[in-house]
This record gives structure tokens, sequence and C-alpha cells, in this order.
């Protein structure tokens, strides 16, 4: 086969006219210009801002694919919405001091905490995916899951003061709504109950009411379910109905101890 035919049947076979990478490209770089401007001492805010702006009618021209969604006035709104962000995200930082011991400083907080970080990506792109924008707060999340392992879907509602330790393999659905001052540990699933594409508009992930901890590995699932306020949910816990407030749920393993035969 000579190189004329592979090159016709490749084209033959791309067939998404929308799909270009570029836009994951600038989705990253708008991500990073975004974090060490609302972050970083030595990152001029008003310059930046420039700069940002100029990235993001990159993203615009890319993402917006159709023309009659007014996707250019989407800039000004979302800058407003940046004091705001910044202010959830200081309270979060200080969660995470206030939570975990090992913690030494908040700067430490800020630049060395996955779980933080995940929380940062999460909270600016939801303020774009509560407008509607398309695609871009998906690429952000998952760049933040690429480099953390922590996978928060831009829909879900998180409020204040919400702590993410270690983070490795946590999952928050699109559709998790998690209330003021909870704690999660690494491997924590809020998930769905069942997985099927019309259930694409219902509420298919738990409620989290303030105040509840969710210890490592725990699996909670269902959009019917609530945790409620106060609780504690142990590790490696399997949870698929609610619980009232002021509760402690924990998993008992089965544990069977094989023995030699005629070994006393």
């Amino acid at each position: 086969m000579d190189h004329t035919s592979i090159i016709d049947k490749i084209n033959r076979h791309k067939k998404q006219p929308n799909l270009r990478y570029k836009l994951k490209e600038k989705v990253e770089e708008f991500t990073n210009l975004l974090f060490y401007t609302l972050f970083d001492i030595d990152t001029p805010v008003e310059k930046n801002l420039g700069k940002l702006e100029l990235l993001f009618d990159d993203v615009v021209n890319l993402a917006c694919w159709d023309t009659n969604k007014p996707c250019k006035k989407v800039w000004e709104n979302y800058v407003e919405k940046l004091p705001e962000i910044l202010e959830r995200l200081n309270l979060d930082a200080e969660a995470t001091v206030n939570c975990d011991p090992a913690s030494l400083s908040v700067e430490e907080v800020y630049m060395a905490y996955p779980g933080f970080y995940a929380i940062v990506i999460y909270r600016l792109a939801h303020e774009l995916y509560s407008i509607g924008f398309p695609l871009v707060p998906r690429l952000m999340t998952e760049y933040a899951h690429r480099q953390t392992g922590v996978d928060i879907n831009p829909g879900a509602q998180i409020g204040n003061s919400f702590h993410i330790d270690h983070g490795t393999g946590v999952v928050i659905g699109e559709t998790a709504i998690i209330k003021e001052h909870v704690k999660i540990y690494q491997g924590v699933t809020l998930g769905g109950l069942y997985v099927a594409k019309h259930l694409h508009s219902t509420k298919r992930h738990p409620t989290i009411e303030r105040n509840v901890t969710i210890y490592a590995n725990a699996t909670i699932l269902g959009g019917k379910t609530v945790i409620g306020e106060n609780s504690i949910i142990g590790g490696n816990a399997w949870l698929t109905a609610s619980v009232p407030a002021n509760s402690t749920v924990f998993h008992t393993p089965d544990i069977k101890i094989k023995t030699l035969p005629n070994v006393s």
C-alpha cells in the first residue's frame, strides 16, 4: 500500500471536525497561568489578567462550536467571580492546615498538597461549568486529575472549608453535593449506583452533609444516598443507603486464618 493510499484512508477515518488537541494544550496553559496569578506572590495580577484574557479568547475560539452562544461574554463575568473563588480556596487551605497534623504551614498546603491543588482547579472549573461553557471545565479538572490522582467532576457542588487528605484515587461524581467542613481521605468514591446514559439529567451521586469525615477507600453510591451531618464513615465502608446525622459507620472484615492439618 503506497503512502498516498494510507493518507487517504486515515483522512477518511478522521471524522470529528471539532477535535483539535490544541484546545487541550491551551486550557492547560490557561489553568497554569490562572493558578500562578491567584497564588504566587511574585506574579503580577494586573499584567497576568491581560495575558489570561488573550489565552481565554484562544480557548473560546477553539471550544465554542455553536456560534449562537455568547461565549465572548464569559470572560468578564468569570473575572468578577475570581475574588470570591480565591476567598473560598483560602478557607479550603486553612481547613487543611487545621485538619492535618503533618502540615507545617499554609504555604506548604498551597505548594505541596495534591488534594488542595485538585480543589483549586475544581473551583475554578466549576464556575465555568455553572454558566454552561462547553468542554473547558472538564479539560481543567482532567488536567488536575492527571497530576494528582484526584478526579472531581466540575459539576459537583462543594461547600466551604473542604479538605482532601493524600488525595490519590478520590472520585467525586458530577451530581454529588458536599456541604461545609467535610474531610475526605484517599481512595474515597462518591459515585453513581447505576451507569446508564438516560440518567444524565438525574441526580446520580450522593449528598454529604456538613462536618462529615470519610476515611480511606470508602465507597458511597447513589443519588438518593445522604450522609447525615457530623457522621464518620470508616475506611473501606460500602454504602448505598442513607445514614442519619451523628452516625459512625465502619467496615468489619471477615478474617479466616488458615492452619495446616495436624498442627496444634
